[in-house]
C-alpha cells in the first residue's frame, strides 16, 4: 500500500482537512459531527486531487530528481491503476461533503476545489512560472468549506479575512520551495521563476510575500473573527515570530530555505490551533 499512501501525500491533505476542521470551529464554536464529516470529506478529496495530478504530471515528474522516484515516474503503479484510485477517492470525498451540511455550499467548494486545482492550476503550471499565486485559490477552500458546514454564511466578510491568510500563506510556502529545486522544473521544460529573476530577486519576492502572511493574520484579527484578547496577543507573536524567522534569508551565505519552508509551514500550523482555541472558548473571558 505503500505506492497508493505515497499517491494521496497524506501529510498534505491532512493540513487541508486540518483547514476545513479550523473553519468549521470558528463559524460554529465548537466541534461537532459536521466538523469530522468536513475534515473527513476534505481529506479524501485533497488525496483523489493529489493522485490525479501525478497522474497528470506522469511525465515532467519523470524528469526531476525530486518527483522521478513517485509511484507513477517509477513504475510502481500503472497509470490507469493511480487514476481509477484516485476517482475512488474523489467520489466519496465529494459524497461526504454533501452529507457534511444541509446547504450544498460544501459540496459546491469541494467541486470547485476539485476543478481549480486539476484543471486550472495544474495546466497553468506547464505555460507561467507564476501559477502558484492563482493556485494558491485551493488553499483558500477548505475553510470555506469548514465554514460553511458550520453554519456559517459564504457572504459572511469575516469568511474572507479567513481565506486570505491560507491564500496568502500557499505562495510563499511554494516558492521557499523553489529556491532550491528551481533549475529542476527548467530542466523539465516547465517555467520558473528561478530562470527569471536573480536568486537575490527571488529571495527579496519570497520575503516580502510572507510578510504580507504574517499581516494577513493580523486582519483577522482586525475582522472580528477572533474575539480572544490573549489569542490575539499570540497571533501576533507568531507573526513577529515569521517575520524574524523570514529576514534571515538576507543572511550572508546560501540561506537554508528547507528550515524556512518548515518553519512557516509551523506557522501555518500554529496559527489554525490558535484559531481553534479561541473557537472552543468563544463564551469564556480570558
Amino acid at each position: 500500500m505503500k505506492p497508493y499512501r505515497e499517491l494521496c501525500r497524506p501529510r498534505i491533505s491532512a493540513l487541508s482537512a486540518l483547514s476545513a476542521a479550523v473553519g468549521f470551529i470558528v463559524a460554529a464554536g465548537g466541534i461537532g459531527t459536521g466538523a469530522l464529516l468536513a475534515a473527513a470529506g476534505v481529506f479524501l478529496l485533497a488525496c483523489g486531487a493529489s493522485g490525479l495530478n501525478q497522474y497528470q504530471e506522469r511525465e515532467s515528474d519523470a524528469l526531476m530528481p525530486r518527483t522521478k522516484g513517485r509511484p507513477l515516474p517509477s513504475g510502481r503503479i500503472s497509470p490507469p491503476g493511480a487514476l481509477y484510485f484516485s476517482l475512488f477517492l474523489v467520489v466519496p470525498g465529494l459524497a461526504i461533503l454533501r452529507l457534511s451540511s444541509e446547504n450544498a455550499g460544501p459540496f459546491l467548494l469541494g467541486l470547485c476545489a476539485l476543478l481549480w486545482y486539476n484543471g486550472v492550476y495544474t495546466s497553468l503550471k506547464k505555460r507561467s512560472a507564476f501559477a502558484a499565486v492563482p493556485g494558491a485559490v485551493v488553499g483558500a477552500l477548505p475553510p470555506a468549506i469548514g465554514w460553511t458546514s458550520g453554519g456559517g454564511l459564504l457572504t459572511d466578510p469575516r469568511l474572507a479575512f479567513l481565506c486570505f491568510f491560507f491564500f496568502m500563506w500557499q505562495t510563499p510556502h511554494f516558492w521557499l520551495l523553489l529556491l532550491d529545486r528551481g533549475p529542476e522544473y527548467e530542466a523539465a521544460g516547465l517555467p520558473s521563476l528561478t530562470g527569471m529573476f536573480r536568486r537575490s530577486q527571488l529571495i527579496r519576492i519570497v520575503f516580502v510575500w510572507t510578510v504580507a502572511a504574517a499581516a494577513s493574520v493580523l486582519l483577522i484579527g482586525l475582522a472580528g473573527v477572533v474575539r480572544s484578547p490573549a489569542v490575539n496577543l499570540a497571533l501576533c507573536a507568531a507573526s513577529v515570530w515569521l517575520i524574524w524567522n523570514g529576514a534571515g534569508l538576507f543572511h550572508r551565505g546560501r540561506p537554508d530555505c528547507s528550515s524556512a519552508f518548515h518553519r512557516i509551514n509551523i506557522f501555518a500550523l500554529v496559527v489554525m490551533v490558535l484559531l481553534s482555541i479561541d473557537g472552543l472558548i468563544r463564551d469564556i473571558v480570558i
